[in-house]
């Protein structure tokens, strides 16, 4: 059970840095113009900016607390906040009718939660 959270939370983590990343240096402009970006069109450069920051600070949250073995907790807390995320996710996809995006999102708040009840629970780091 150790393995799969590890294993999820590092899949978890490569998807929020990719986002993270893409948001966080990509122009908007550029962003809206691919599939699964129009929602930046009408969105500042500032709100994409930020959602990208704590893309890169979950991607961050989600391994680095347990590795370190400072504030371990923070990699359930860290995926709760994804699950989060991954539902504001669904909800502005779903505005732009974009099923495969909306069941890609819920494929990633299932591996959060599936991180955040492991590691609250039965594989906690305590």
């Amino acid at each position: 059970m150790n393995l799969a959270l590890w294993i999820a939370a590092g899949l978890l983590a490569a998807v929020a840095l990719a986002g993270g990343l893409s948001k966080t240096f990509i122009p908007r402009e550029k962003l809206a113009a691919h599939e699964g970006g129009q929602w930046t069109a009408n969105a500042s450069d500032g709100f994409v900016r930020t959602l990208g920051v704590l893309e890169l600070l979950a991607a961050i949250g989600l391994i680095l607390p347990a590795v370190v073995d400072i504030a371990p907790v923070m990699v359930p807390v860290t995926a709760t906040c994804w699950v989060a995320l991954m539902v504001g996710a669904m909800i502005t996809h779903g505005r732009f009718g974009q099923v495969r995006l909306m069941m890609l999102n819920l494929a990633y708040l299932s591996i959060a939660a599936f991180v955040a009840l492991g590691r609250f629970g039965p594989e906690s780091f305590s």
